[in-house]
C-alpha cells in the first residue's frame, strides 16, 4: 500500500492526500498500514494503524498528526 489516506471529491479524477505524507513509518507525518478512517463533522480524520498500533488525529489542511492513543508498536509500556 501507499500508507496514506486520500480524499476523493465527487467529479474529481485525482484524490488529495489528507494523512500520511512521507511514506511509511512512525513519525507524526507518516502512517504504517492504515486500516480504518473516521472523519468527523469538522473534517478531522482519525486513522487507525495496524503496524504502529495507534490512532492518529489529522486536522484538515495539516501535514502532521497528533497521536491519540497507542504506538510505537507492541509492548507493555503506558504508551503502547
Amino acid at each position: 500500500g501507499n500508507n496514506r489516506v486520500l480524499q476523493w471529491k465527487k467529479g474529481e479524477t485525482q484524490g488529495t492526500v489528507i494523512a500520511g505524507f512521507n511514506g511509511y513509518g512512525n513519525g507524526v507525518d507518516q502512517l504504517y498500514r492504515p486500516y480504518s478512517v473516521v472523519v468527523d463533522e469538522m473534517k478531522t480524520a482519525y486513522v487507525l494503524e495496524y503496524i504502529n498500533l495507534r490512532v492518529t488525529r489529522w486536522f484538515q489542511g495539516e501535514k502532521s498528526s497528533s497521536i491519540i492513543i497507542g504506538g510505537p508498536g507492541f509492548g507493555l509500556g503506558s504508551n503502547q
